[in-house]
């Protein structure tokens, strides 16, 4: 029998206005429409439960109710998508974020957009060691070197067709663009999967040992993860890899 979470809120919530979101949160990419049946099955509601709720997310044009009876995401959703977007600033989500790295990792964290056949550091938080790479707000790097140039140039819908992107998000390289000097990069993702920017962690070679690899590639994935959210993007690739393992020194 289908359980009916509407005796059972989560903590702190609002019941109705979380089934309300369970409802909206059925809908997944892809789905054109909707029927009852479908949305009973997937939040695990009572159809007469959906159906109370759905006659306000309708008046609210959350929802539409087609012809045929079944049900599909309405006008408002597109509204406040339009808001979010003319609001947001890289500035109020990136340097967080790379503050956060830089203290879980213990390098330095960047973040590169592309311009042209370079890249440009649009932020950057430096690691608090003594012993650490040099890179600053501003600066122009190769394309082709490094890993967040490697990040821009695999994942960019401009350069490259999405069935070519590299097979896993994370990019590592050693002694690409300075000597001694290992990079991680993973991609940042927008609406559309439009490209955003690299997102990475950098520091002497050193460091980036077989031991503490692991950690730093989950701890730049989440970061990369939570980024692309934030920019209203969809982090189903950066959530679904899995971390490296070590960093391979490029054949003399």
């Amino acid at each position: 029998m289908t359980k009916d979470p509407e005796s059972d809120p989560k903590p702190g919530g609002v019941a109705a206005v979380e089934r309300a979101f369970a409802i909206l949160n059925a809908f997944q990419p892809g789905d054109a429409s909707l029927p009852l049946n479908e949305l009973a099955r997937r939040t695990g509601m009572y159809k007469s439960t959906i159906l109370r709720l759905i006659a306000t997310l309708v008046q609210e044009h959350c929802i539409v109710r087609l012809d045929d009876g079944s049900y599909q995401l309405g006008s408002m959703l597109l509204h406040w998508g339009g808001l979010y977007q003319a609001a947001l600033r890289l500035d109020d989500h990136v340097p967080p974020i790379l503050r956060r790295l830089a203290q879980e990792t213990g390098e330095g964290a960047s973040f590169f957009t592309r311009e042209g056949s370079l890249r440009v550091c649009l932020f950057r938080v430096d690691s608090s060691r003594s012993v650490r790479d040099h890179v600053h707000t501003g600066d122009l790097l190769p394309l082709d070197k490094g890993a967040a140039g490697r990040v821009l140039a695999g994942f960019d819908r401009a350069l490259v067709d999405p069935s070519q992107f590299p097979p896993q998000p994370l990019i590592a390289t050693v002694g690409e663009r300075e000597p001694d000097i290992a990079a991680i990069a993973a991609p940042v993702f927008g609406p559309q999967g439009s490209l955003r920017g690299a997102l990475a962690i950098s520091g002497p070679a050193m460091r980036f040992s077989i031991d503490l690899v692991p950690g730093m590639s989950q701890a730049l994935l989440k970061a990369a993860s939570e980024l692309t959210r934030r920019l209203g993007g969809d982090s189903t690739l950066l959530d679904r890899a899995e971390s490296i393992n070590m960093i391979s020194r490029p054949a003399p």
